[in-house]
């Protein structure tokens, strides 16, 4: 997979002077059916998340509240995403290396994600991440 192939996906806001309202529907926002939702919050200052990639899964990651970055990386491409609208996306393919950081005080990182936990599912090593793209493993 490419890094390419992630991209910022623009959700439904719905404006009211009362507060905006948006939704996500599985295979109309998301490319695939959402399986598992989680959140990560209350991230001290300095600390980074993620550091690691899917076989499988495919994800689509939201700041709810605040603000983060996410470093993707499919091996040979690097890229820093900023994320601060909670109607705007980041999609994840498979096979995308990803660390969060930079978070803002009192962010929220909400996760959707195309399947249930599976450990199996992770690479959390980049060598051997590496040695996977590289079809050495």
């Amino acid at each position: 997979m490419s890094i390419d192939k992630c991209h910022i996906v623009d959700l439904p806001k719905i404006a009211d002077s009362r507060g905006n309202l948006t939704f996500i529907e599985g295979q109309r926002h998301v490319p695939f059916d959402i399986r598992r939702v989680y959140y990560l919050y209350d991230v001290p200052g300095g600390a980074e998340r993620g550091g690691h990639a899917h076989k499988q899964l495919s994800q689509l990651i939201v700041a709810m509240a605040g603000s983060f970055d996410i470093v993707i990386n499919d091996g040979s491409k690097e890229k820093r995403i900023h994320l601060n609208r909670s109607y705007k996306g980041l999609y994840i393919c498979p096979m995308i290396w990803r660390e969060l950081d930079n978070f803002s005080s009192g962010a929220v990182c909400m996760v959707l994600a195309s399947n249930l936990y599976d450990e199996s599912d992770y690479y959390r090593e980049y060598s051997t991440f590496l040695e996977a793209i590289q079809g050495k493993t």
